[in-house]
Order: C-alpha cells, then structure tokens, then sequence
C-alpha cells in the first residue's frame, strides 16, 4: 500500500465536514470531480469505501467515522509542525469550546475582554463537559474550557481559575441562611443538572451522600432552567455562583449554609500536542497570562 498523502487527508476532513462534494471543492479551490477522484482513490488504497453516497451529498459509514479521528490528528500534527518550524506562518481561526457554566456566564466577558485578540473559527461550540472533552479528543475543537475533574483519555488540562457552588433553596426557605440540616434537605426536591455535567458530578460527589432518605430529584439540561425551576419554588439545587448570584442578590432564591464550601476547579483543556498551535498558544497566554 501507498503511503497516504496529508491532501487526501484533509480532503477526507473536509468532505466529512461538510457531507457534500461541491462545498469541499470549492473551499478548497479544486474541481467537483477532483474531490470525487481523490476520494475514490483513497478509498481503493484502503481497500474500503468510507462514505455513503446519496445523491449531491456524502455520509460517512462505519469505516469513515473510524477514520475521521485519526485523519484530524494527523492534519492537525502537520498543523503544529509547520507552526514550530515557521515563525511566519499564518494563526488559524482557534475552534473553542465550553461547558454550560462557563459558556454562559464567564465567556461573553472573555470574548469582549482577554479574547477579544483571538480569531475564532465559527460559532464557539457549548455543552457539557464531557461532550466538550469527547470533542477535543476527536480533534474537532483546539481548546476548551470545562468544570470537571474528570479528563478524557489523550487530553491535556490546565488549572485555570476557581468556581464556589453553594446551596440554593426557594425563597423564603425556612433554613435560609442557616446551616444545612441535611436529614431536613433529604425531604426536599432536588432539581439537578443531567449526567455527565460538571455541576451533577459536584452534586453526586459532595451532597448526594449526606441526603440520608431517599430524596425525589428532577432533572433539566439547562443551569438557567435550574436556577429558575428553584426560584419558582419547585425544589433545591447545588449550583455555581456565577449562575445564582443574581437570584440571591434579588432575594429570589434562599442561600443555605455548608459547614464545609465546595470550590471547584474550572479547567481549559486541550489535545496532546496542541499548545504547538499558534491560535491554542495564544489563547492560553491571554487567559492565563501569568
């Protein structure tokens, strides 16, 4: 067999991305039938067919979506060699993305502020942190920003800044600002973030062993929804700061003490290797520059 080529490795990307032969070739300056021969031929030198075709457009089959993460590692190590070796060579847009808490409530800031230098590649990408770490280790995003201590497998992480979560309870809650009676708070709803978040994980880990009956729980998708569901009255949470810190302001929500705080770390995270990148390099040394 062949070598494979870096073109036909980033025509693959390209023709995955996108599910359609003439928006490859014309982001990449090439006709619709020299992406549909590339294509072709690096399917015959595998020995496999890697898409399936539908009429104009491409859908990738098992074999493709086995290929696709290692075709973007390879791209995006060329990536990184060039950028060591070519003090010149031009920053590519930094594909960023974040967990909800962090998405919500620190990134408009950072993006107006620390950011505001780096060019971003389209929309930046938020959902929960394992999603977010699921999506770096395929290296379809550069670097992300996360609120687990949990790190996937071949990522990278570094501590970046702390985040308090505290116990929030319906207004006018009779333990506000007392401290938690957790045989009390075992009698109550809790309204919880869905599995795989950083803020569940803080939950399952910190308050679900002190409830000591079996507590009733509703799950939402969505830290606004939580905060909201809590101040409308339907329930308890564990939450960050930076999402209830209005609400307690307001006195729309009780604050109930713990005899111990939880403070999390929240974590920007990256693929092995991609501090090599200009644009990951950048970013890092604007959101961490001491």
């Amino acid at each position: 067999m062949r070598d494979l080529s870096m073109r036909q490795l980033r025509l693959f990307c390209s023709v995955a991305e996108t599910a359609n032969l003439g928006r490859t070739a014309e982001s990449l300056c090439l006709t619709r039938g020299a992406v549909s021969q590339g294509l072709k031929a690096l399917e015959s030198q595998l020995g496999v067919t890697l898409f399936e075709r539908q009429a104009q457009r491409v859908r990738l089959n098992v074999r493709g979506r086995l290929l696709l993460p290692l075709a973007r590692q390879m791209v995006n190590r060329q990536q990184c060699i060039v950028s060591l070796f070519q003090s010149g060579a031009s920053q590519a847009p930094l594909r960023l993305g974040a967990s909800l808490t962090i998405g919500n409530y620190l990134l408009p800031t950072l993006l107006s502020g620390a950011l505001s230098e780096v060019a971003l590649d389209g929309a930046v990408r938020l959902a929960n942190s394992a999603e977010i770490q699921a999506s770096l280790a395929r290296y379809e995003l550069d670097l992300g920003m996360i609120e687990s201590d949990r790190l996937h497998p071949g990522l990278e992480r570094r501590h970046w800044r702390d985040d308090e979560m505290v116990v929030i309870a319906p207004p006018g809650h009779p333990q506000h600002g007392a401290l938690a009676d957790w045989q009390t708070l075992s009698r109550e709803t809790w309204v919880i973030r869905e599995r795989r978040s950083g803020s569940r994980e803080q939950f399952d880990r910190h308050l679900a062993p002190k409830l000591t009956e079996a507590h009733r729980t509703l799950e939402l998708g969505s830290l606004e929804a939580v905060v909201r569901s809590v101040r409308a009255g339907l329930g308890c949470s564990l939450v960050s700061r930076l999402a209830c810190d209005e609400a307690l302001s307001q006195g729309a929500v009780s604050h109930i003490e713990m005899a111990t705080p939880i403070v999390r770390r929240l974590y920007l995270v990256w693929g092995q290797g991609n501090t090599a990148l200009p644009q990951v390099e950048s970013a890092l040394t604007l959101l961490m520059p001491d």
